[in-house]
């Protein structure tokens, strides 16, 4: 059986990441999700790994309190080191029987600290503390701390809502500031939008002559997005393209590592494992790493280690003859390979666009005539990828019983540059998961289930592309 891309454990789900690097390796503690009634609480469970490709499991990292505790769910926070060595975590402690004034079960900044290079953990109830006046006490979680040199200072976002605004515009990164990592002071918010229900997993970095801040939109999105900044005090400016990933990949968290940037987030499971379930919370980890534009935005794309990994040719027909042009100037034309693919493979085409050209893209686990895939979808017209499948969800026998009023699934596009000439689309696909990105610089994720296997395709519709190179890959690791 060959190795996951996607880091799952055996006995859960993968929540959110806190992900920290040490003496070259990431340490990537999560929120340990079990799916079973009455939900048990909720630990922080711990995995490292040094290549980004195989990880280490260590099971429980910080283990949740009691049921008469206040952190019967340890949630979400961040993990910084001070100048004696001491580790400092910082989490969201949660009680379904901890009730505030509004009826709402409490969320309080909780601490603990280690002083053995983080083997174990000692936590200080005393220290913790729950949101001041003007916040409501039901949503002050996932406090990130970083140094702020500059000022002397360290400083602590949160995930909060104002107490008063139109119910779903109450949104606010908080912000608490200390010297001494023990006590913390309330202070002015970090960001004050008025625009979402709230902003989860806030996360705050420095590369080169810019500042970014990074948060999950808790809105019906449910997208992970960044702004720039030349201060960690803003003014914080929308890049245009402005999200991580779609709606699959959440609450990523980064760090750092030998000058590069990594993004750490989950790809949420679907219910029933079907393709048209709702969206659950929790799922597989996965890493997109970030590069640095010249105007200092940000594009997303595998990490070069994993693709790396990939590196025994998959033959397909569809290489044979190379160049090979995809004409259909009112219409619609694909060619599908002989061979049904593996279910784990590393895929990448180059598709020379010609002007004008409506669609074009990848078939996956196709049937032999191509009417039965998952899709990849580059529409130049409307500078977009999107993720598609056929046929979508069918209620009944006759042809009008399938879904063909929804035109892609659209929680899945993600914007992009698509200007006529040449363009790459590479994808990694993984049991039901699969991950695209655009010129190494828009990544898009999906769920795949229904669809257990089939072949690859490349097509082109009203228009017409030259696929210049194709090649698929497999790992060869048992």
């Amino acid at each position: 059986m060959k190795r996951s891309v996607f880091y799952q454990p055996t006995d859960g789900w993968v929540g959110d990441l806190i992900p920290f690097e040490k003496d070259g390796e990431f340490w990537l503690f999560y929120l340990h999700e079990v799916r079973s009634h009455p939900k048990p609480g909720t630990s922080w469970n711990l995995v490292t790994t040094k290549d980004l490709t195989q990880f280490e499991d260590h099971g429980v990292a910080l283990p949740h309190g009691t049921e008469a505790e206040r952190d019967f769910n340890a949630y979400t926070g961040s993990v910084v080191v001070d100048e004696t060595g001491v580790h400092h975590l910082f989490y969201t402690g949660q009680n379904p029987s901890n009730l505030g004034a509004d009826g709402a079960p409490l969320q309080l900044v909780m601490h603990a600290t280690s002083t053995n290079g983080m083997q174990s953990w000692t936590k200080h109830p005393e220290l913790t503390f729950g949101a001041p006046d003007g916040y409501e006490s039901g949503d002050w979680r996932d406090p990130f701390v970083f140094r702020d040199d500059a000022k002397g200072q360290w400083r602590m976002l949160l995930a909060a809502r104002h107490s008063e605004g139109p119910e779903r515009r109450r949104g606010v990164i908080a912000q608490c500031v200390s010297t001494d990592l023990m006590t913390w002071d309330h202070t002015e918010p970090f960001w004050d939008p008025r625009r979402y229900i709230t902003h989860e997993c806030p996360d705050v970095f420095q590369w080169g002559d810019w500042w970014y801040m990074v948060y999950s939109e808790f809105s019906e999105s449910f997208t992970t997005r960044y702004r720039m900044a030349k201060s960690p005090d803003g003014p914080w400016t929308v890049p245009t393209l402005d999200s991580i990933d779609g709606r699959a990949f959440y609450a990523s968290k980064t760090a750092e590592r030998d000058g590069r940037r990594f993004f750490f987030g989950w790809i949420a499971s679907k219910e029933g494992n079907r393709d048209h379930g709702p969206w659950e919370w929790a799922g597989t980890m996965s890493v997109l790493e970030a590069r640095q534009n010249p105007d200092g935005t940000l594009g997303f794309s595998f990490a070069d280690e994993l693709v790396d990994s990939f590196w025994d040719d998959v033959p397909v027909s569809l290489t044979n003859n190379l160049p090979t042009r995809l004409e259909a100037p009112d219409g619609y034309t694909a060619l599908v390979s002989d061979e049904d693919l593996p279910s784990q493979f590393y895929a990448k085409v180059i598709l020379d666009i010609a002007p004008n050209t409506t669609e074009c893209g990848l078939l996956l686990r196709s049937s032999p005539d191509g009417d039965h895939s998952y899709i990849l979808r580059v529409e130049p017209k409307r500078g977009r990828l999107v993720f598609d499948r056929w046929p979508r969800a069918i209620t009944g026998d006759a042809q009008w019983h399938v879904s063909g009023d929804v035109p892609f699934d659209v929680e899945l596009e993600r914007a992009c540059n698509l200007a006529p000439g040449e363009h790459t689309l590479e994808v990694i696909v993984d049991g039901d998961t699969c991950v695209a990105v655009v010129d190494r610089q828009v990544a898009l994720s999906a769920r795949i289930y229904d669809l257990a296997e089939g072949r690859i395709g490349v097509f082109a519709g009203e228009g017409s592309a030259t696929v210049t190179d194709l090649e698929i890959r497999q790992r060869t690791d048992n």
